[in-house]
């Protein structure tokens, strides 16, 4: 099951955040910082699946931006890297070579 989906750009700031589980607003200020610190301090030769706390983070980075999803033990790992890049294939269909500004204004809040 799907916990949580990130799009953050290189220096770190979240540009969006969608939660499928309650999470107080505090602590996922807290989450997101030690999701994005693990994630974008790994170099492209690692692998694209973090273990982290009780579940895993599937990563993938598409020029500037980085698209996280944290997912629980029991989810496959391919499966959802394959979602994240089914994902982006969307949003340059509608975008046109999707950016970080696009990602920025409300028009992505729609999909």
């Amino acid at each position: 099951m799907i916990k949580f989906f990130l799009m953050v750009n290189k220096q770190g700031q979240t540009r969006l955040s969608r939660y499928y589980e309650h999470v107080e607003i505090n602590k996922r200020t807290i989450l997101e910082a030690e999701v994005i610190k693990n994630c974008l301090s790994r170099s492209k030769d690692e692998c694209s699946f973090i273990e982290y706390k009780d579940f895993k983070l599937v990563y993938r980075q598409y020029a500037a931006l980085f698209i996280v999803v944290g997912i629980d033990q029991t989810e496959n790992e391919m499966a959802v890297y394959e979602l994240i890049h089914n994902f982006v294939e969307v949003l340059d269909k509608y975008f046109s070579r999707v950016s970080e500004l696009d990602v920025s204004f409300s028009e992505i809040h729609l999909l």
